[in-house]
């Protein structure tokens, strides 16, 4: 596997990762299908989306592959009066990574990230290497410190 952006930030900071490869299918980049590929829970398995809050701008929110982001909650942790999805067509262009391989390490620019509360249930977490077909088993602590995240919640029930 060539090294991810990603990977090299993480080798530079001196943080441990497991690289997660697996086959995947343009057709269904779903979470829950990669967490399986995988061989992990879906709890433990993070997607990366990216919104634009009115006030602040861009924000990265990490929840599990099995969730629902919750505007509203979203929102609010964010400072935001209301935020919204980034089109598809836009992720490239502001962050560097395309849809089913955007990682919440590594984008064009750092923005505010957030991280579901849910991660504190577990030691390691999955979050994309910055490609398709690759995930990243990290520390969950060692990733909120080196992506300066916030913890909170941003699921819906």
């Amino acid at each position: 596997m060539t090294k991810t952006n990603a990977m090299r930030m993480l080798d530079k900071a001196k943080i441990k990762y497991e690289a997660l490869e697996y086959a995947y299918d343009d057709n269904d980049l779903s979470g829950v299908t990669i967490a399986n590929s995988v061989g992990l829970d879906c709890a433990m398995v993070f997607k990366t989306l990216v919104a634009k809050g009115d006030k602040t701008g861009p924000v990265v929110m990490c929840i599990p592959v099995d969730k629902e982001i919750d505007l509203k909650k979203a929102a609010s942790v964010t400072k935001n009066k209301k935020v919204e999805m980034i089109h598809v067509k836009d992720l490239l262009g502001l962050t560097g990574y395309i849809r089913g391989g955007c990682s919440p390490i590594g984008m064009k620019k750092k923005f505010p990230t957030f991280i579901d509360k849910s991660a504190e249930n577990f030691d390691k977490i999955t979050v994309s290497a910055g490609v398709k077909g690759c995930q990243l088993l990290i520390n969950r602590a060692e990733l909120t410190e080196f992506t300066q995240a916030t913890l909170a919640e941003l699921t819906a029930e």
